[in-house]
């Protein structure tokens, strides 16, 4: 069977990004899924490889307490009281404020996804539950994708399961579908759906989707995007929606980088992200004269 011109185009696209990717010097495994809100995959690769999920966790924990909020079962402006045991380390900022604070929903779901906040986080599965979450997962298809447990724990907080050394996992074909089917609007109505994607539009991280993104001569960028990244030691991440003149949905899971800094210029995000941006402009048609790229907003 032969391909069509159109197939044949995204697997010169895949190929150039592999090329890339191999030119730079990237020494780990990256999962890819690129291809229209409606579906069609343009660009894959290790689709079904299980990752560390790092922060992209947070995108099902955003849209299952989004659902609850559309249920009536959680009000958004009903305030949670930040404890002293409730502050964990890592990404975000509650951790390096004080007791006492009293936080909306909204704002706890907020500060969980544009400044990846792991405090928040745990304060949103403890209101969901774990067993209710993987259940959901489950649910809705994404069977690569499990949530062991709340992040950052002490040692002697940590479940068996963490105990055993087992992390939050995911892959790039589940979010995938996860994302086709928040922009379809078959998780969340007209409203939560708005709510959910401006929340990730609103994402300050944008190392690896939003860095080639060009800028128009105020700075702005001219593409919208709506993405969580994640991070660990040798991992980055960065799944959402790219609003180029054919929007794409985007997975971009990698392991094995040899680059500990937690930092914008990491060796390896800057290998990913060069690769990548290009694979984007391509397969979103992005006009030749707005392909050079290179606009990043700062952490």
């Amino acid at each position: 069977m032969t391909r069509g011109r159109g197939e044949d185009h995204a697997a010169g696209a895949l190929d150039a990004f592999q090329a890339a990717l191999r030119g730079t010097g990237f020494a780990g495994t990256v999962g890819l899924w690129v291809g229209t809100p409606q579906g069609e995959a343009l660009a894959t690769l290790n689709g079904d490889r299980v990752f560390p999920a790092a922060s992209t966790i947070k995108v099902p924990l955003l849209v299952m307490a989004l659902q609850a909020a559309q249920r009536g079962d959680l009000r958004l402006e009903d305030r949670v009281a930040l404890q002293a045991a409730d502050r964990v380390p890592g990404a975000g900022v509650l951790h390096e404020l004080g007791a006492g604070l009293a936080l909306s929903w909204q704002d706890v779901l907020t500060l969980m996804i544009i400044v990846s906040d792991n405090t928040a986080t745990n304060l949103t599965i403890g209101q969901l539950g774990v067993d209710a979450v993987n259940r959901w997962l489950g649910a809705h298809g994404l069977n690569g994708t499990r949530l062991v447990g709340k992040l950052q724990l002490p040692p002697d907080q940590r479940n068996e399961a963490q105990r055993r050394g087992e992390r939050n996992a995911t892959t790039a074909t589940d979010q995938a579908r996860l994302l086709r089917l928040l922009l379809a609007g078959d998780l969340l109505d007209p409203p939560h759906t708005a709510l959910a994607l401006s929340i990730l539009e609103r994402q300050q991280y944008r190392d690896l989707i939003g860095r080639g993104v060009p800028a128009d001569p105020d700075g702005e960028p001219l593409y919208r995007v709506a993405s969580k990244s994640g991070e660990l030691t040798g991992v980055h991440h960065d799944v959402g929606v790219i609003f180029t003149p054919r929007p794409l949905v985007v997975v971009l899971l990698s392991e094995g980088g040899q680059d500990p800094r937690e930092h914008p210029e990491n060796r390896d995000v800057t290998a990913v992200a060069a690769a990548l941006w290009p694979l984007l402009a391509d397969l979103g048609r992005v006009p030749a004269a707005d392909r050079a790229g290179g606009h990043l907003t700062a952490r």
